[in-house]
């Protein structure tokens, strides 16, 4: 069962109560599928709005770190804009190993505590962190880390689930052993974030939210969640955003 696992089915607290798993657990058990998921409405959507905000970065010779790289997933077009150097960060040591088989020359290491300590103070071009803001407790904290790394001029590619399906009780879930596996998340709404951008002094460029429409009814059809379609049709659903750091004063 996917699509949120048919959303309203699962909002229930009770049901996740003995089913929450941290990031870093999940992903772990996940690592080896997670690549497999033709039909995954999310990672479509996701790749869409990801492909339209790199469009609008320069990222040739630049570097570039990645924050929740999981397996690579954007990789390959990542490397289509000719960076310098891209460098993975993830929790989960598992989802880090599927990506050095797809990239065995990978700059990777294992995300502790929400901090990049291998990478000095403004030594970034570009930070990515896609599906992941919402598995960071502490939002404003990470950002700020992403800001210290920054360079001035740099820019933030981010995008998550949107808040709306968190706080409605919506996970990202997955299959694992016959057992549906939820991954612990937090609801920052989408001002929160902005507010937490404009106090680091970070200019918002561009943002894109997507609902369901009728473009998803397959994706819906596919795991028989007609009625879950037409509940939440224009609901959003997934969002992106492309920030940039001010170019340092002369």
């Amino acid at each position: 069962m996917t699509v949120f696992q048919k959303v309203q089915h699962y909002f229930s607290d009770e049901f996740f109560a003995s089913k929450n798993k941290q990031p870093r657990a999940a992903y772990n058990m996940w690592a080896q599928d997670y690549d497999n998921q033709p039909d995954n409405l999310m990672l479509a959507l996701d790749e869409e709005i990801f492909s339209t905000l790199l469009n609008d970065v320069n990222l040739s010779n630049k570097i570039i770190a990645d924050v929740g790289c999981g397996t690579g997933r954007h990789w390959k077009k990542i490397f289509n804009k000719n960076p310098k150097q891209l460098i993975g960060f993830d929790v989960s040591e598992g989802m880090i190993k599927i990506l050095q088989q797809k990239f065995p020359a990978a700059e990777t290491h294992l995300l502790m505590n929400d901090t990049l300590n291998q990478l000095k103070n403004e030594s970034c071009d570009a930070i990515i962190s896609t599906l992941t803001i919402a598995h960071i407790k502490n939002a404003s904290g990470a950002i700020a880390e992403w800001n210290r790394v920054l360079k001035p001029g740099g820019s933030i590619i981010l995008t998550d689930y949107h808040p709306f399906v968190l706080a409605k009780g919506g996970k990202r879930t997955f299959t694992h052993n016959n057992k549906t596996i939820a991954v612990n998340n937090y609801v920052h709404s989408i001002e929160s974030i902005k507010d937490i951008a404009g106090q680091l002094h970070l200019q918002l460029l561009r943002f894109i939210e997507k609902v369901i429409d009728e473009p998803a009814r397959p994706y819906y059809e596919k795991q028989h969640a007609l009625d879950v379609y037409e509940k939440w049709k224009g609901s959003p659903i997934i969002y992106g955003m492309c920030l940039k750091k001010p170019d340092a004063t002369l």
